[in-house]
């Protein structure tokens, strides 16, 4: 079939195979353009691998210093009549490179929060790498069935307290208008910090532990986003900021348990993802970052900021740099005064006549297509092509 973006809000229900093997592809020559780690892992384990952090989270550690890994994710496989979502082809297509490359790699299609999944992990670890050294904790998702009551929870993107409005960019239409968010409920905190926040990481780290696959010496990192004073309200002081504290309680959790220095929280930089782009507020931020920190020089993308975390921090002869609170901040060009004040002068004078002046709305739109594999450069989007695309390994 010739496959074309369909989008709808802040999701396209189409994804190109090729332009997300593509786009695979480009991460990981920048991976092998880097200098080699001081320490690279072994055996990785990364928890909500197929998409944005958690993909590159995958791509860094194989491709730069050859270390195995198991992926975990909740993807569509491709049909006769639709197309798969864009997680699957990623994991397609890296799992093809890792395969040329001599490089281990197996993947599990699945609920991660089930316990059904982490007793197949577990398994095949035990089978195939006898233990982990490094496990990525990179899971989005809207809702969660708690493996002990069943029940289901659904995350909210609300404040607390008060209602909030502040501007806002519609992403399809391209209007900057505004938008007030009313506030949460208790109920509402608590389902979402059940849906984000760092219970399930627990759950994980204890069950691999009491499996005794953990390494001696094991790491392990869950991502979190802190970001300016005027996305607070919606996120660090919302329901969101609520689940980010508990990912942060856990890790101090983890670490009682398994060691100091074993768990820590990666305070990430914003970026185009399926995750952000559901975030109101968020969307015109990150336009307006991006036209800052391009012109700065010093933009990046998904690729780059793993890339960053594992160079610099977990696989560091010296270990993580770590802030106050005992969080490791590759979002630190981000959150400098040098980016942060033009992007507040820009935010006082953006509406929808100067939107594509003054900010990088259409980086914004081109980076939201690449996400489901359309844009990328060398691929005949006029071309029909197979979209039933297998993983090799899946289970």
């Amino acid at each position: 079939m010739i496959i074309e973006p369909k989008t709808r809000g802040f999701i396209c229900t189409t994804a190109h195979p090729d332009g997300c093997a593509a786009n695979v592809r480009e991460q990981i020559d920048y991976v092998k353009s880097q200098p080699a780690m001081a320490n690279p892992p072994k055996n990785v384990l990364v928890i909500g691998s197929s998409t944005g952090y958690g993909l590159s989270s995958r791509i860094v550690p194989a491709f730069a210093g050859g270390a195995s890994t198991v992926g975990v994710f909740f993807e569509k496989p491709p049909t006769e009549r639709k197309t798969a979502s864009a997680g699957w082809y990623n994991t397609a297509a890296f799992e093809e490179e890792a395969e040329k490359a001599g490089i281990y790699a197996k993947s599990f299609n699945g609920d991660a929060f089930s316990n059904e999944i982490k007793d197949q992990v577990i398994a095949t670890i035990k089978a195939d790498l006898g233990k982990i050294d490094t496990v990525v904790y990179s899971l989005a998702s809207p809702r969660r069935m708690d493996p002990t009551d069943g029940e289901t929870y659904k995350s909210v993107l609300k404040p607390i307290g008060e209602p909030y409005t502040q501007k806002n960019l519609n992403t399809e239409s391209g209007v900057v208008d505004e938008i007030t968010i009313e506030p949460c409920t208790e109920e509402e905190i608590a389902h979402t910090v059940k849906v984000m926040g760092g219970e399930d990481w627990e759950l994980w780290m204890n069950a691999l532990a009491e499996a005794d696959v953990l390494a001696d010496g094991v790491k392990t990192v869950a991502y979190s986003y802190i970001g300016p004073e005027l996305t607070f309200p919606i996120y660090t002081n919302g329901t969101i900021g609520k689940a980010k504290e508990h990912v942060e309680e856990s890790a101090a959790r983890l670490n009682e348990k398994f060691g100091d220095g074993t768990a820590v929280v990666s305070v990430n930089k914003a970026l185009v993802t399926q995750a952000s782009s559901a975030i109101p507020v968020v969307p015109l931020y990150i336009s307006l970052l991006y036209k800052v920190m391009k012109e700065a020089g010093n933009h990046e993308g998904c690729i780059e900021q793993i890339q960053r975390l594992f160079s610099d921090h977990l696989a560091s002869a010296n270990g993580p740099t770590i802030d106050e609170k005992g969080r490791i901040r590759i979002d630190d060009w981000e959150m400098s005064e040098a980016v942060q004040k033009p992007v507040h002068e820009k935010w006082a004078e953006v509406n929808t006549e100067n939107l594509s002046q003054i900010s990088d709305f259409s980086g914004y739109r081109d980076e939201f297509l690449k996400l489901f594999g359309f844009g990328a450069q060398g691929v005949d989007y006029s071309a029909e092509v197979n979209q039933e695309k297998p993983i090799i390994s899946v289970s």
